[in-house]
């Protein structure tokens, strides 16, 4: 009984272990590419390649924490063990992640699709392309192609040259040890993080808040719900200013993409490329914001 429990204690500890394979690619649909194109691709070719290779894929959807999401992708991209970046469609989003893994000189493997033009800058890096199709004899193909740069890459342990660091022979960055923060810094969040939680008390109470007088109510009174038409592709949204393509959430998680609005609803398209409506009478519809916390 001792030795089983041993084993599964062995067990747990090596999952625990697991190294993680951050994926930069893009998210959201992109022109060129059908619907839900990108999703297939990672789906069918990057997680089955990276699983075989031993690692465990992680996207930024995948990234389940309310933070802002910038945060945790910069610590995705440098904390794990190994990246891929797809450099299809040439995202300006998925060069700019890139950029910051390779100031660090950290293994990175780059694909991209045959149907995307090579990227001059960082055309001298090796890369495995795959077929956009995803025909499923091509795709166990390159599943098997993408699993041995993955594995190359993590064996060469430093010593392969595929960062434009390495081939300029320059220092990689480096991230400092610890951030020293000033007194007035420390004392400005200080008051952030009571009044965060003096909010959260605020919308997790049961009580009503009591309010002394009418001055107070119109104090504090929320703005009313409504959509007000203030340019071509500009709204005015419970008081805030909103342009279609900005990205909305509610309480720091992310709806998606403001794609039209009406006097009576707001039109989102989400990160998977689903078109959803979301009603001036919607409980939600008052929470929408364009800060991500």
């Amino acid at each position: 009984m001792l030795e089983r429990n041993k084993m599964v204690s062995d067990e747990t500890k090596n999952e625990s272990k697991q190294k993680t394979c951050f994926v930069i690619m893009p998210i959201a649909d992109m022109d060129g590419y059908e619907t839900g194109h990108f999703s297939r691709v990672y789906s069918h070719l990057i997680k089955p390649a990276c699983e075989k290779a031993g690692y465990l894929p992680v996207r930024a959807d995948d990234v389940g924490s309310s933070n802002y999401i910038i945060i945790d992708i910069l610590h995705k991209i440098l904390d794990s063990d190994l990246v891929l970046c797809d450099l299809s469609g040439r995202n300006p989003n998925v060069l700019y992640e890139l950029g910051i893994r390779q100031a660090f000189n950290l293994p990175t493997v780059l694909i991209k699709d045959i149907k995307t033009n090579k990227i001059f800058d960082i055309q001298g890096l090796r890369y495995t392309e795959y077929n956009q199709t995803l025909r499923v004899d091509e795709v166990v193909r390159d599943i098997a192609l993408l699993q041995k740069s993955l594995s190359e890459t993590a064996m060469a342990n430093g010593t392969d040259v595929n960062s434009l660091i390495q081939l300029l022979a320059v220092q990689p960055a480096t991230r400092p040890s610890s951030v020293e923060v000033s007194g007035e810094t420390s004392v400005i969040l200080s008051a952030l993080k009571d009044l965060a939680s003096r909010i959260s008390s605020l919308e997790h109470s049961s009580l009503p808040i009591q309010i002394p007088n009418e001055q107070a109510k119109r104090r504090f009174k929320r703005p009313s719900r409504m959509v007000e038409r203030i340019a071509e592709g500009s709204f005015m949204v419970n008081g805030e200013k909103m342009d279609i393509g900005d990205d909305l959430y509610i309480k720091g998680k992310e709806l998606g993409v403001l794609a039209d609005a009406s006097p009576h609803s707001l039109v989102i398209k989400s990160n998977a490329g689903e078109i959803f409506e979301l009603q001036i009478d919607d409980p939600r519809f008052s929470l929408i914001t364009l800060l991500p916390f």
